[in-house]
């Protein structure tokens, strides 16, 4: 089991910055691709950005490409997820989830979870 909690979340202007942190616990971190997501009410969770277990490899989606940066540390068993620029339709539920098979655009393949974050940007 891999036990995941993020942290960060809050309310910031349009043009703001945030970063969310996602704490891993239980088993070995660097074994798994990392991801964040983020949903809407009513909405599917959409892909944000992932990160490879080494770190070396990153991917964004389209929407936030330029603006936010995924990192990890493996000695700390952290990914963060710096958010620059922010914009009103960045607002959602933050997820950091966790895959041992790789990564992916959808969220089928990530074991776990975290229980999410609130990101809010006021216009």
């Amino acid at each position: 089991q891999v036990q995941l909690v993020e942290s960060g979340g809050g309310l910031v202007q349009a043009g703001g910055s945030l970063r969310l942190s996602c704490a891993a616990s239980g088993r070995t971190f660097t074994g798994y691709a990392m991801a964040w997501f983020r949903q809407t009410p009513g909405k599917e969770r959409r892909f944000v950005a992932a990160i490879s277990w080494s770190g070396g490899s990153t991917y964004y989606g389209d929407s936030v490409k330029g603006r936010f940066t995924i990192s990890r540390d493996n000695a700390k068993n952290t990914v963060s997820l710096q958010m620059n620029s922010l914009k009103p339709d960045d607002t959602a539920v933050y997820y950091c989830a966790a895959s041992s098979r790789g990564i992916s655009y959808n969220d089928e393949p990530y074991n776990y979870w975290g229980q999410g974050t609130q990101v809010t940007v006021s216009s």
